[in-house]
This record gives C-alpha cells, sequence and structure tokens, in this order.
C-alpha cells in the first residue's frame, strides 16, 4: 500500500520539473540575446563617439588653421595702417606746405581767404535769388495787373453813368422881380425870419428874377428851397407863415430821403437794411463830391463792385452791400468828429451790418489795411467810379495848380532831367539822367515821388508814376 503511493507522487512530479527546466531554458536565452543586443549597442555607441571626436578633432585644427589666417591678416592690416598713418603724416605735412606757399603768396590766411570764399559765395546767391525773385515778382504783377484789368475794364463798359456837377448854391428862380420885396419884407423881417427858421443864408443880389440859397448842409438847403417855393407859390410871405411851411417842407424832404434810400436798394438788390439807414443814405441824394453825386457814385460803385465780385467766383450780394454803404458816413462828418470812412464804419456797426462791410467801409480809403475781398473791391470799385472821365468835377485853378505841384515834386529829385505831367495829372513821367541815377536809383525815386505825392495832393483815383532812364551811345564813322 505504501509502495503504490509513493510511486504514484514520483510520476506527477516529472511533467513539473520539465516546464521548469523549459522556463529557465528560454530564460537563459533571453538573457544571452539581451546581453549581446547591449554589448553591440555599445560598441556602436563608441564608435559613434570616436567618430565625433575625430570630427571635433578636424574642426579644432580648422578653427586653429583660420585664427592663424586671422592673426596673419590683422598683422598684415596694422602693418598697412602704419603706412597710412606715416602717408597721411607726409599728405598733411605737404598740405600745411602748400597752405602756408599760398597764403605767403597771396597774402591771406585761410581764414581771411575762406571768409572770403564764403561772402563771395553769399553774395552770388543773393544776386540769383534777387533775379529769381525779381522775374517772379514781374511775372505776377503782369498777370494780376492783365486781370485786373480785364475785370475791371468788363465792369466799367457795361455800365453807363451820367456826368453831374457840383453846385456849391442852389439858384431859385422867381416869378417876377418884384417877388424880390416881398422876400425882403419890411425892413427885412421875412429875410431875417426866414434864415434863423431854415439856417440857410437866402443871397437876394443884381441878377434878375432869382435868389441863391448858400448852406453847408445839402438836406436843410433842399428844405429852404422847397419852403420857398411854397411861399412863392402861395403868395403869404410873413415870419410866421415861414415856420409853419419850413415844418412840411422838413417832412417831404424826410420822404424824399426815405423813397431815395428805398429806391437805391431796389437798384442795388439789397435788402434788410436798418431804417435809419435807408434815411441816411436816401438823404445823400442831396450831397455831391467834387461835383459827383453822392448817392449815383454810391449805386455806381455798388453796380461795378457787383460785377467784378461775379467775375472773381465772390458772392456779389455782401460786395454790393459794401459798396453801397461805403461813403454814407459823408451825410454825417458834419455831425460827428472824424473821416467819413471811420464814421461811416461805426454808424454802421452800430445799426446791425455785418462784420465784414462794416470793415470794407473804414478800409476804403486805406485808413485800414483792407483784409477781405470785400473790402479790396470796394476799394476799387470806389476808385473807379470816382475816377471815371466826367465824373468829378475840378476848378481850372485847383487843375492847374496841381499838375504843377506834381512836376516840381518829382523836378525836386536829384538826377531827374526833365517832368511831364500827362493824363490830365493821372501820370507822372520822370526821365532821369542814366549817368546820375542807375536802376535802383529809379525805383527809389518812382517810390519817394509816390509818396510825397499822396502825402501832400488830393486827388480822385490814382496817380501813375512812371520813372524813364535810357542810355543813348552815338558814334560818327567819317
Amino acid at each position: 500500500m505504501r509502495i503504490s503511493a509513493g510511486t504514484a507522487t514520483g510520476g506527477s512530479l516529472v511533467p513539473i520539473v520539465g516546464s521548469a527546466v523549459a522556463v529557465l531554458l528560454v530564460i537563459a536565452v533571453l538573457v544571452v540575446l539581451v546581453f549581446r543586443r547591449s554589448r553591440a549597442a555599445r560598441r556602436q555607441a563608441l564608435a559613434e563617439a570616436g567618430l565625433r571626436q575625430a570630427e571635433l578633432a578636424r574642426r579644432e585644427e580648422g578653427l586653429a588653421e583660420e585664427l592663424r589666417r586671422l592673426r596673419q591678416r590683422e598683422d598684415e592690416l596694422a602693418a598697412r595702417s602704419a603706412e597710412l598713418e606715416h602717408s597721411r603724416g607726409e599728405v598733411e605735412a605737404l598740405a600745411a606746405r602748400r597752405a602756408a606757399a599760398l597764403e605767403h603768396a597771396a597774402g591771406l590766411s585761410a581764414e581771411q581767404a575762406h571768409a572770403q570764399l564764403l561772402r563771395e559765395a553769399e553774395e552770388s546767391a543773393r544776386r540769383e535769388a534777387a533775379v529769381t525773385v525779381r522775374e517772379i515778382e514781374r511775372g505776377a504783377k503782369e498777370e494780376g495787373e492783365s486781370r485786373a484789368r480785364s475785370i475791371l475794364a468788363g465792369a466799367i463798359q457795361r455800365l453807363a453813368s451820367e456826368q453831374t456837377a457840383e453846385t456849391a448854391v442852389t439858384v431859385f428862380r422867381l416869378p417876377g422881380e418884384e417877388m424880390k420885396g416881398r422876400i425882403i419884407g419890411r425892413e427885412g423881417r421875412n429875410i431875417r425870419a426866414f434864415e434863423a427858421v431854415t439856417g440857410v443864408n437866402l443871397i437876394i443880389d443884381d441878377t434878375p428874377a432869382s435868389v441863391q440859397l448858400s448852406c453847408f448842409d445839402p438836406v436843410r438847403r433842399e428844405a429852404a428851397r422847397l419852403t420857398l417855393e411854397h411861399l412863392v407859390e402861395d403868395g403869404r410871405i410873413q415870419p410866421s407863415r415861414i415856420e409853419q411851411v419850413h415844418e412840411r417842407s422838413r417832412a417831404e424832404v424826410e420822404q424824399r430821403c426815405v423813397r431815395a434810400g428805398e429806391d437805391a436798394l431796389l437798384d442795388a438788390r439789397i435788402g434788410g437794411l436798418h431804417p435809419e439807414l435807408v434815411r441816411t443814405l436816401g438823404s445823400l441824394r442831396y450831397r455831391a463830391s467834387y461835383g459827383q453825386n453822392v448817392l449815383g457814385h454810391l449805386l455806381e460803385s455798388a453796380h461795378l463792385a457787383g460785377m467784378m465780385a461775379a467775375e472773381l467766383g465772390v458772392d456779389p450780394e455782401q460786395v454790393r452791400r459794401a459798396a453801397l454803404l461805403h461813403d454814407i458816413g459823408k451825410a454825417l462828418t458834419h455831425e460827428v468828429e472824424g473821416s467819413h470812412a471811420a464814421v461811416g464804419a461805426d454808424f454802421a456797426r452800430r445799426h446791425g451790418e455785418p462784420p465784414e462791410v462794416v470793415h470794407a467801409i473804414a478800409a476804403h480809403h486805406g485808413e485800414v489795411e483792407p483784409r477781405t475781398v470785400t473790402a479790396v473791391l470796394t476799394q476799387a470799385a470806389d476808385a473807379c467810379s470816382g475816377g471815371r472821365p466826367g465824373a468829378r468835377k475840378e476848378s481850372l485853378e485847383l487843375y492847374v495848380r496841381r499838375l504843377a505841384r506834381l512836376e516840381e515834386i518829382a523836378r525836386s529829385h536829384a538826377g531827374v532831367a526833365e517832368v511831364y505831367a500827362m493824363q490830365a495829372g493821372r501820370e507822372v513821367r520822370v526821365m532821369v539822367r542814366p549817368d546820375t541815377v542807375d536802376d535802383l536809383g529809379a525805383e527809389l525815386i518812382a517810390r519817394e515821388v509816390a509818396r510825397q505825392v499822396s502825402a501832400e495832393l488830393t486827388y480822385p483815383g490814382q496817380i501813375r508814376v512812371t520813372v524813364v532812364r535810357e542810355s543813348r551811345a552815338t558814334a560818327v564813322a567819317g
């Protein structure tokens, strides 16, 4: 029973031992394979490391060779630099010797020669710049004058205006000579009452069937003329009647002024004016300046300014407004101190006119520098209207005196040979001696004569001063 049990146990252990041996053999084989693979990897790594070391050694040798060449190059550059320094020193020494020789030969130091060259260069640049500026100015002036003449000529030829004459007094025609006695009254009481009420001098002389009304205020003179006209028509001339008729005449003149102002606004195509400005503007129908009716002058200026503004592409309405009001101060200058330009500008400002219009009124005679196109066009229209032929009237004595003074002013300058006042005093032609006056001197004489004429003389429009410098050479061949 024991033997069979032991046999059974020994038979079951054989397969287990065989399996263990097989496992061990597999493990041993794997270990051998891993060992061989790791040894091969180490050998490959050692081989690669050897290759890298050989490559590094070659690179080090190359770098050492490059470093040697660079050092050799540095030595060569240093040698060349030394040669260049030596050559530079020789060149500087040569230049110094040459400069010393030139200074000795010219008698100038280097600083003096440099300064002289700079002065010559500066003078040359100034001359070239002056020539260039003169050409530019001449071209701009010619183009501007041509354009201005075209605009002015186009505006003037489109406007036809009547000629007027200034009268210092108003002549009133009487139906008969006996009316003079009735106007004078008993012991002169009627004429005294008339002058006291109207503020106008009544002149009765030997002129048949007429009397004269004299007063500095044209509106007051017109009221007096209407008063006298109504009194003569009625036939009742006495102090109390004079007062009543004069009140009605003043109201009638006032209405005429307003109506004249409204008609002027319609003619100039302007609206929105203050009623006081309208009345004052209308009162200028009774005032004249140099023989030219002021209201007519204002309307003429407004039309001229509007046409010029349209040619230039500027809004013509505001320009016409400024031109129509530019002389409104002439209706107030006997009431307020100051020039009519300043008085008119202040009057327009107080009655709500725009700043540009006020500025144009103040600047139309050059008392204020014109800063806007409106002011310039107003000034130009005023000059055109006042300076056109037949617009204004001067006495022969004043005319001759002005021409003589024009020639006297020009002849007072050194180097002037002949002086001619031409075009009715609108141009002064000055002939100078070419051996005494150069081109620059001729320009100076023209400016100085123009300045003296502006300062000393009163004249409508403008006076052109032309200085002529002409050189002539004559030779005779025998």
